[in-house]
């Protein structure tokens, strides 16, 4: 057992990048992470070997202290020993990789939760089996099978890869895995056997919805939003583009589709066409303010995992959506979608010219997106039971590691291989 302390935690967020809220769901995701731990008075220190991006959060002015740390240099070694944190975020499992048998080291008594974003191992078979299907020229557009492969067929072309291994490892050797997604839990529970305990649902966390936004009369245009470097949003554009947005224009030859992404290549503004109503119009300084103003979000995302932060933003602004069952999955529960989720494109282009004609259908799948944000999403919910399950597993971690034997076998491993490995370099080196 831990015993009780007056001072105030300390918790290091190792992250993979400097978070820019701004640009990405993941990154909005561990700010509101990072506010849950403020609210309890834990003393924070956010580090990350990524260099800056344009667009990062100024976490400095929440009293966050702010460290650069380097890849493979026991210079972490130094830094982890002094702040000897109580707790220790990884965001992402390749950062677990890195750091992870240098916290287990140095501070083996500090609790150790992965921020897993999405199960990227799931998204990459998503992504391979969709590349596989479209090598058949005649699924272009449709692609049969795509949406509705059953978890047993989801395992089989996971468990093999090097991705899945290492990915499922990590999970293992932490105490805590942060899921946004529930049907990512029950994947890795009723196919991978990991243990229900090692896991813990926490999905994007949000206030309430702004009620007050502009009305079915004063919007206008389809919107698409997401950061250009997320392959799945990538793909989405390139459907709307070849399949999608033409079928809608046959139908609504006014209508304008407005395509929003952080970091925009090349090869995006190359898809700009006016003339066409595609138009790509770069980063979104507010998110929210564009997605108000939008009467539809189109979001037809072939593959992907975890939930999907533009579909969270588009309810917070009573902006109703069409996307796949992919965009949709673990987002809903058991309440009526905010939209319409269809699987091919001509379903989707109908779909979304009927939402954006059918005002009572418009204004259903709005009150729907409020109902869907306080029934499951609700921030002051998922913080309270994050603390709480953070504050139980501290107290009784001894017990809980007993438990964990195969996180304890690999962390094991990990740890003796990486010490073999410096004394092997540290040899080779006196050789020379």
């Amino acid at each position: 057992m831990i015993a009780a302390s007056s001072r105030p935690v300390r918790l290091l967020l190792i992250g993979y990048v400097w978070p820019e809220p701004r640009s990405s769901a993941a990154s909005g995701h561990v700010m509101q992470l990072i506010q849950s731990f403020l609210d309890q008075g834990w003393q924070i220190t956010f580090a990350s070997p990524a260099s800056e991006g344009a667009h990062k959060a100024d976490l400095a002015s929440l009293g966050i202290d702010e460290q650069t740390i380097e890849l493979n240099s026991s210079s972490f070694d130094e830094f982890v020993c002094q702040l000897a944190p109580d707790v220790v975020v990884f965001d992402q499992f390749m950062i677990e990789e890195q750091f992870g048998w240098r916290v287990e080291k140095h501070c083996p008594g500090a609790l150790r939760i992965l921020e897993t974003s999405d199960l990227q191992s799931l998204r990459h078979a998503r992504h391979q089996h969709l590349k596989d299907l479209l090598k058949d020229p005649r699924q272009a557009d449709e692609c049969p099978g795509l949406f509705n492969q059953p978890f047993e067929a989801l395992f089989e072309q996971m468990a093999g890869t090097d991705l899945a291994q290492r990915e499922i490892a990590a999970l293992y050797r932490c105490d805590l895995n942060l899921m946004t997604s529930d049907v990512e839990m029950q994947l890795l529970t009723e196919q991978f056997g990991l243990p229900e305990a090692l896991l813990h649902w926490c999905p994007l966390m949000v206030e309430d919805p702004v009620i007050d936004t502009p009305i079915f009369e004063d919007r206008a245009h389809f919107l698409s939003i997401g950061n250009f470097r997320h392959a799945p949003n990538w793909d989405a554009v390139l459907w709307m583009k070849q399949a999608i947005w033409p079928l809608i224009r046959q139908q609504l030859p006014g209508a304008q589709l407005h395509v929003y992404g952080a970091y925009t290549p090349p090869k995006a503004t190359a898809l700009h066409n006016a003339a066409q109503g595609f138009h790509v119009m770069d980063w979104a300084e507010d998110a929210l303010a564009v997605m108000s103003q939008a009467r539809v979000c189109l979001a037809p995302l072939r593959f992907g995992a975890g939930i999907k932060g533009k579909l969270i933003d588009a309810m917070l602004c009573g902006t109703p959506s069409v996307t796949t069952p992919i965009g949709a999955e673990a987002m809903q529960g058991t309440w009526p979608w905010p939209g319409l989720v269809e699987g091919s494109a001509e379903a989707i282009a109908a779909a979304a010219v009927r939402l954006y004609q059918d005002q009572a259908l418009w204004e259903q799948a709005r009150h729907a997106g409020h109902a869907l944000l306080q029934s499951r999403y609700r921030y002051r919910d998922h913080a309270r039971q994050l603390i709480e399950r953070i504050e139980a597993l501290r107290l009784d971690l001894p017990r809980h590691r007993l438990r964990n034997f195969t996180g304890a076998m690999l962390r094991h491993h990990q740890h003796k291989s990486t010490q073999y490995m410096a004394q092997w370099i540290e040899a080779k080196n006196r050789a020379s």
